[in-house]
């Protein structure tokens, strides 16, 4: 079987990230690659949106940006501006289509169906698959979403909706999302927040149908495109191995408060890049070690306060956006960090430190 210098397991959004941060630094000239991916065609199957707060390689996929943001709970909504960390939102087809293109052109990368078809020994291996086998009692980001066409234009399509808190929680955390593509064209998401043990939380069918028609108000639509999925709110048990990397949620790249992941991703395929002659010797990249710990925090006041959640994102908010946005995406500062800190109710987030 054929060898390979590089191996990247998984050709989704972290193992294509890499392999292009790698093909357009020319770090494959004289390098072989493979890539492992089961899919049998690339296609849009979700869009990954951000507080654009680093440059990254997909200005071209970028479907839209926002300046202007909204939060509500019932009976309550803060209107939001930050001009100067966009929101974005990037088309995983057009994402799939930009990566492929380029990767095609150079002779040693090849793409393989099943790792059983090449020979791993002598390779430098990046893994992207994450393992998720003790996720009991675990909490978990899930959603579905669906891109809606209207008939008449009904969509502010300068402003979205980030979380619209007016909705039944189930004694869980539950929100609907809402990005404007265009005046007759938008995303709308159900998306809950817990351990996915209640049937009726994945009912999201019935949920975007009732948002949409009876919150939303619009009546005549069609649906474009469906998106479902869930993001782990907790680190895979992937064992780190010499000659081994992982990556994407397998590397710990997710933020879990958040779900965040794609500019982590793509941080991290610098960061790999830049130490790719010196791979097998340099230091694990992880997100910042205050963040876990905040996140620790928040995630353990949401599994035990649940009903508190929407109150507490929202007084959140009542810091400025850029700060706000800084903290959610690791770029805060420890000054930034306490201002966030300041607006959290004292007592719960105390009693959940010391459990």
């Amino acid at each position: 079987m054929k060898e390979f210098d590089y191996i990247i397991i998984g050709g989704g959004c972290a193992g294509l990230s890499l392999a292009y941060e790698l093909e357009i630094h020319n770090k494959l000239k004289d390098k072989t690659l493979a890539i492992i991916e089961p899919r049998l065609e690339y296609k849009k199957d979700k869009s990954w949106s951000f507080w654009k707060t680093t440059d990254h390689n997909f200005e071209d996929c970028v479907k839209k940006s926002w300046k202007n943001f909204s939060i509500n709970i019932p009976d309550k909504i803060k209107h939001l501006v930050c001009d100067k960390l966009p929101y974005q939102s990037i088309d995983s087809g057009l994402f799939y289509e930009k990566i492929n293109s380029r990767l095609r052109q150079n002779q040693n990368i090849s793409f393989y169906k099943d790792i059983s078809e090449i020979n791993l020994n002598n390779s430098f291996i990046f893994n992207s698959v994450p393992s998720l086998e003790s996720s009991e009692n675990k909490l978990w980001q899930h959603f579905k979403g669906v891109e809606i066409e209207t008939t008449k234009n009904v969509f502010d399509d300068e402003i979205i909706n980030l979380m619209d808190f007016d909705c039944k929680q189930l004694d869980s955390v539950h929100f609907f999302y809402t990005l404007p593509y265009e005046k007759n064209k938008a995303l709308v998401e159900t998306t809950w927040l817990s351990g996915m043990n209640n049937d009726l939380e994945m009912d999201y069918d019935e949920q975007l149908k009732n948002y949409i028609e009876n919150h939303l108000n619009i009546k005549h639509y069609k649906i474009n495109y469906t998106e479902k999925g869930a993001i782990p709110l907790f680190y895979p048990s992937n064992i780190n191995e010499k000659n081994k990397i992982n990556i994407g949620t397998a590397g710990g790249m997710t933020r879990l408060s958040t779900g965040y992941a794609f500019l982590n991703i793509q941080e991290h395929s610098r960061f790999i890049r830049e130490n790719i002659e010196n791979i097998k010797n340099v230091q694990k990249y992880e997100i910042r070690k205050k963040y876990k710990f905040l996140d620790k925090i928040f995630l353990r006041v949401l599994k035990r306060h649940p009903k508190e959640m929407p109150n507490i994102f929202f007084k959140m908010f009542n810091n400025s956006p850029e700060t706000v946005i800084k903290f959610l995406s690791n770029k805060s500062s420890m000054f930034e960090d306490l201002l966030i800190i300041l607006k959290m109710p004292k007592w719960i987030f105390i009693k959940s430190l010391l459990k």
